[in-house]
């Protein structure tokens, strides 16, 4: 399928994620949910969404759900799209925001934004990536972490590319004030 058809101009919902106990959050670079970025077909598959982060220099990919636990990662960004299901899911630790997933929609994480599935439907799938294929580490909110991953989270290069749009797109509009 071509990126024109699939890519679609999505409801943009940012939030910047304070600090939040032994969570350090991201407040420079809000959380980014694009609200119905792919319009997927019945037909379609999980490479689909993925050919188009690749395409926009994310890689390093995977398919599968959320952890039902909180964590996050201190070496890389995170882009997730959702190819089918919904889910609830909360950033930012115990008292973060809780924002629902549904087919289409695409997260984009920065380092150091705890996630957690807090409940999702049988069915759900998500399909997630790295920019420029990081690899990423996990992280879980305990106290010895950090400030060790402060600095880690504050040397995270920004993204070449917006994971949906490229060259384009509310990761530009947003993260490179």
């Amino acid at each position: 399928m071509e990126k024109e058809k699939l890519v679609h101009e999505a409801y943009l919902v940012s939030h910047i994620v304070q600090e939040n106990g032994n969570f350090p959050n991201n407040p420079k670079l809000p959380l980014l949910i694009y609200k119905g970025a792919f319009l997927l077909k019945p037909d379609d598959t999980t490479e689909a969404i993925k050919k188009t982060f690749a395409v926009n220099g994310y890689n390093n990919g995977w398919e599968n759900g959320i952890y039902d636990y909180h964590h996050y990662h201190a070496t890389t960004h995170e882009v997730m799209g959702v190819f089918c299901g919904k889910a609830e899911v909360q950033f930012g630790g115990e008292h973060g925001v809780c924002i629902e997933l549904i087919r289409g929609d695409a997260v984009v994480i920065p380092a150091g934004v705890a996630h957690k599935c807090l409940k999702s439907s049988e069915d759900f799938l998500c399909v997630g990536a790295y920019p420029n294929g990081r690899d990423f580490d996990m992280q879980y909110g305990r106290a010895e972490e950090r400030p060790e991953n402060d600095q880690l989270i504050a040397a995270v290069p920004l993204p070449d590319n917006d994971p949906v749009y490229g060259s384009k797109g509310h990761l530009h509009e947003c993260w490179y004030k």
